[in-house]
Parts: C-alpha cells; structure tokens; sequence
C-alpha cells in the first residue's frame, strides 16, 4: 500500500496543520485532500490502486488519516439515485435506489441537496464500511462522488446553450450529463475501455434526447495527455467540440507541483 501512494504537499507542510479531510473513493483509486482551518488544501495523498476493502488497513497507516478531524467522504459508485426534491420523503431511500440496482441488507443511506434544493443525490454505503470509518471520525459526513461535478454543472447552467452534454472523466469511469434549455435532462454513470465509448454514450444521449448532432455541444473534463482524447479528435465527429477545465473553488497553500498533470476535477472544483 505504502508503494503506491504519491504525495503532492506544500512547502510547509505539517500534519498537525490539517484541519479537515476529504475523501475521494474512485472505483479503483483513492485521494485524500487534507485542508487547513482556512480551507486551503496543504496535502493530498494519491493512491492510484486501491480496493475499498482496504481501507480499514489505510486507516491505521496513512499520516493523514490517524488523526480525528471532521471528514467528508465521495463515494463515486454506480448505485445512486437522482431525486426531485419535491418528490424526495425519507425513509423510502431503498425504494428510490431500487432502480440503480438491487439493494443488499445492511446498509446506511445517506443524501445530498442540490440546486437550491431541487434534486436529491441519493446513495448508500455498507454498514462494514460505514462503522470502519466512524471509528476514526467522529465527525463525518458522506456524499456520492457525482455531486462535485453536478454542482459545477448547475453553478455553470446559464452558460450552457440550448443543447449541451457535458463529461467527467475518471479513471475508466465517466459521468455524462445532458442539458436541454438549461434544465438537467439526463445524467449517468458508465464504464469505458477506450475514447470511443465516450463518443458511444454521448451518441446515446444525442438520439433519446432528439438533439441535433450539428448543433449540440460536447464539452469534456478529465482528459489526460494520454488518453489520444484532444478537440482535433472530438471536432472529427462532432461540430461543436471542446476540452475544458473546471474554473476553481479550491485554494492550495504555496508550494503544490505536477499537480495540474492528474487532472482530476476535485483538484479544481468540489463540493462543500
């Protein structure tokens, strides 16, 4: 586990400094943000293989992790549910999550506003998972992992056009979203093995939405030098086509490098 893990800190780094932590579990890596009282970000450790079944073991072995300050925790899974928050009652979470898939005994629910309030993300967590980790923290909160980029996605909606599908990368993992009249139309989750399954889902999007390939939008977050994903590539199938970064909410304390290279989203925007 220790020969896996990267650690981009700054200058002054000191573990005593941090006051927050944040948890980013990826289907397959892990990103641990540790934050000052200011909410600047002074060190992230990177663990780019990692089994969530070893998280208990994590938990007794990484620096950041051994001391008991509020954490919040993203779980970026397929089982996940949007919700209008006007239709949203608790108590009917496993009914809500029925059709992400068949939900197993034991688990804990948890859920996030979004949009003043107008969607529910809802997910779940093991209770096996859930108690390994309030038996470090005592203060924590969980959130599924799409609500960074759909916060992002709903603070940027008036700058969407009328047909817009935008897509997070991570890993072999994206999440793709449509809008149409600036209004969330369609959001998933999907596994990809090369760029052309992002050009498949995207492709899904356009034909049960009835957008108009000439005219829709395809902006893309995530993408690394070595994915061959670059606008030349995109503009050979879609007219409107481009890469972007996040504009940035997060703050980082003097010293960080190379950190740009990950190109992960959370690095650029998260949800607090």
């Amino acid at each position: 586990m220790e020969s896996n893990l990267k650690v981009f800190k700054s200058d002054r780094f000191d573990v005593e400094d941090a006051a927050s932590l944040s948890l980013f579990l990826y289907p397959d890596f892990l990103f641990i943000f540790a934050k000052d009282k200011n909410q600047s970000t002074i060190c992230i450790h990177e663990y780019m293989k990692f089994d969530w079944n070893s998280l208990e073991q994590l938990i007794v072995s990484d620096p950041l992790l051994k001391t008991d300050i509020p954490a919040k925790v993203y779980l970026h899974q397929p089982d996940f549910s949007l919700v209008p928050g006007v239709l949203f009652q608790p108590g009917k979470e496993a009914t809500y999550l029925s059709f992400a898939g068949d939900q197993k005994s034991n688990t804990s629910y948890f859920n996030t506003p979004l949009d003043s309030n107008n969607l529910q993300v809802l997910s779940s967590i093991s209770s096996k998972l859930k108690k390994t980790l309030e038996a470090r923290f005592s203060e924590l909160t969980f959130h599924h992992g799409s609500v960074s980029f759909l916060s992002y996605l709903f603070k940027e909606r008036f700058n969407l056009i009328d047909q817009e599908i935008l897509v997070s990368i991570f890993g072999n993992q994206i999440y793709a979203a449509a809008f149409s009249n600036q209004e969330l139309a369609a959001f998933n989750i999907f596994s990809i093995e090369s760029k052309e399954d992002i050009l498949k889902y995207v492709t899904i999007f356009i034909e049960q939405l009835k957008f108009d390939r000439n005219h829709v939008r395809i902006s893309l977050f995530g993408a690394t030098d070595g994915s061959g994903i670059t606008e030349k590539w995109g503009k050979e199938y879609f007219h409107y086509f481009r890469l972007l970064t996040p504009h940035a909410n997060q703050n980082y304390t003097h010293g960080f490098k190379h950190l740009k290279f990950v190109n992960l989203f959370e690095s650029n925007w998260q949800f607090d």
